[in-house]
């Protein structure tokens, strides 16, 4: 099995593209570990994906509400392809996994459940998880696991943008008006409690760091840091300090905020289970 693109993740592949399709169709199964840690970063993009919708047609600007909707349909063609495959571990479809679970069942980090807020704030957690992403399916690209490192390199070409987009605002923001910088450095304040979570290990990371297949977070910490602080100071803004928020460590722990999205993202599926359109 060989997958390579350099398609954007919810494009129709042509050629040796992989699309979720493939992952189905290749007849790959993922043990239940890897099925976990697939999990992880399936539901962070799932949930970035819905909060980053809620700006479509109220974005500040035409061009930014397409571009906005456009990092928001990456983030869901992320979530199918990891949900896809973590599916294969127990029979189940990517639609199974994001509309049939309950809340505890779902192992996203707070950073992505966090409300839009304002623009600022909108573009701060933007920020922090574009240069966590980078550093994550950069390294991710070079698995032990097949299907993981092909899902990652196609992932890492689209977050190239996605931290160019944010790093981009963040600069417009900071050294623009007294009003924007602002603005720009509250969402910092808001979001930042939330990095500490994106760099948390637990047992099954470890596990699979060890045999070649995860990366493991807390290594992505320093290069993490290392990436977003000359973009911070070169927008005249302050990196925030504060302490980080209890986290809950992907255990099923988690806010109120992960109800709303998941009211709103499953009201239709449950309603009229198999409905197609």
């Amino acid at each position: 099995m060989s997958f390579a693109s350099a398609d954007s993740a919810t494009r129709i592949s042509a050629g040796e593209a992989i699309t979720p399709e493939d992952i189905i169709e290749a007849d790959v199964k993922a043990d239940e570990d890897v099925a976990t840690y697939a999990l992880y970063l399936g539901d962070d993009a799932l949930m970035l994906a819905q909060r980053l919708g809620h700006w479509i047609s109220r974005a500040p600007e035409m061009e930014e509400d397409v571009a906005l909707a456009n990092i928001a349909q990456d983030q869901l063609g992320h979530a199918r392809f990891l949900l896809s495959y973590a599916g294969t571990a127990w029979d189940k479809t990517e639609d199974d996994l994001a509309y049939f679970r309950d809340a505890p069942e779902f192992r996203s980090v707070r950073l992505v459940e966090q409300p839009n807020g304002d623009f600022g704030q909108t573009i701060a957690r933007q920020l922090i998880f574009a240069c966590y992403q980078y550093e994550l399916f950069s390294r991710l690209s070079n698995s032990k696991d097949e299907t993981l490192a092909a899902v990652a390199a196609k992932a890492f070409k689209e977050v190239m943008y996605h931290l160019d987009h944010a790093a981009q605002w963040t600069l417009r923001l900071g050294d623009g008006t007294e009003e924007s910088h602002r603005r720009m450095q509250e969402g910092l304040f808001y979001m930042w409690p939330y990095v500490e979570e994106l760099f948390q290990d637990d047992d099954l990371l470890r596990d699979l760091s060890e045999r070649g297949i995860a990366v493991l977070p807390s290594s992505l910490r320093e290069a993490f840091d290392q990436r977003i602080a000359p973009i911070i100071e070169q927008a005249t803004l302050e990196l925030p300090d504060v302490r980080a928020a209890f986290g809950g460590n992907r255990t099923g722990r988690y806010s109120e905020h992960r109800d709303h999205i998941l009211t709103e993202m499953q009201v239709l599926a449950r309603q009229f289970p198999g409905a197609k359109w």
